[in-house]
């Protein structure tokens, strides 16, 4: 049993030592599907060469109602070849949202609170400062108002600097 986990110990080691956050910045748009928040604004923060914070900041609007979200990511990042990675972390959102009174009968409102992770892939382009990726952000909401399971899949582009 000790030589296994030294074992997979050593493959985590070496996998981050060939990882690569190219950009220390990195902010654009993520467009999600499923059952998730939808169109938010993203931005990347490289914290190392292995590793980053993501915070996505979502608002929604329309004739039944309103809310926002706001998401914080930690993300370890492993290389795959020259420019594409994956990457995966924990993730916790926060938001809110506010139903009109015409809108399933009642003039539902609330918070919630949720926890989970992301995993993706991504490619770096090397001629443009442009950074395309595909992810998803699976969660369990906590809190009066929204128990539920989130996931979706989403694919973001971003400006990298």
């Amino acid at each position: 049993m000790k030589r296994q986990l030294l074992t997979l110990a050593v493959c985590l080691f070496s996998m981050a030592a060939f990882s690569q956050v190219k950009n220390q910045h990195a902010i654009g748009a993520r467009l999600g599907a499923g059952n998730t928040f939808g169109s938010q604004v993203t931005y990347q923060y490289g914290l190392s060469n292995y590793n980053r914070i993501e915070v996505d900041l979502g608002f929604h609007s329309n004739t039944n109602g309103n809310g926002f979200n706001l998401s914080g990511v930690y993300q370890w990042v492993w290389d795959i070849e020259s420019g594409f990675n994956w990457y995966a972390g924990p993730a916790a959102t926060l938001g809110s949202w506010s139903y009109n009174n015409d809108y399933s009968g009642s003039g539902d409102s609330g918070a919630y609170l949720g926890i989970g992770g992301q995993i993706g892939a991504e490619y770096n382009f090397e001629e443009i400062p442009l950074n395309l990726s595909v992810d998803t952000m699976p969660q369990i909401g906590f809190g009066p108002t929204n128990n539920n399971f989130n996931m979706g899949l989403s694919i973001s582009a971003r400006y990298t600097f």
